[in-house]
């Protein structure tokens, strides 16, 4: 077992692929066509398996459970305790802090988007002004 600051360290370290990867795949614009058809299918699915299937790659937080099981495999990291428990903590705490990375990334990019919305704006009024002269 790694010490304790050395499974801290690898816990929000891992979480970042994980966030990049769950919120690339339900956000960005490179996996819009795939996201548009789980988005039909989670909506008008006839079984609730399909539904609810599809609907996993349309929530950043349910996607990141799958790509938390993916990156624990590829890393064989366990917290506190170095039989399947440890797997579990480590789960749900990579888990925890990739979403919280995530919401993060998404407010920051908010602001991002508010800012150059209010630059615009002030810009054409500048514009406008400076026609009227």
């Amino acid at each position: 077992m790694l010490a304790l600051s050395s499974q801290l360290f690898w816990l929000f370290l891992l979480a970042i692929p994980v966030a990049c990867v769950a919120w690339t795949v339900t956000h960005e614009e490179v996996f819009r066509e795939p996201r548009a058809f789980c988005i039909k299918h989670s909506i008008k699915g006839t079984s609730i398996a399909e539904r609810k299937f599809f609907y996993l790659f349309t929530c950043e937080y349910c996607f990141s459970h799958y790509v938390t099981l993916v990156f624990l495999f590829l890393t064989n990291f366990k917290m506190l305790l170095p039989d399947w428990r440890g797997y579990v903590i480590a789960g749900f705490s990579v888990i925890w802090i990739a979403n919280l990375y995530m919401s993060l990334f998404g407010l920051l990019r908010q602001e991002i988007k508010k800012d150059k919305t209010e630059i615009s704006e002030l810009e054409k009024e500048l514009l406008q002004q400076t026609n009227k002269k």
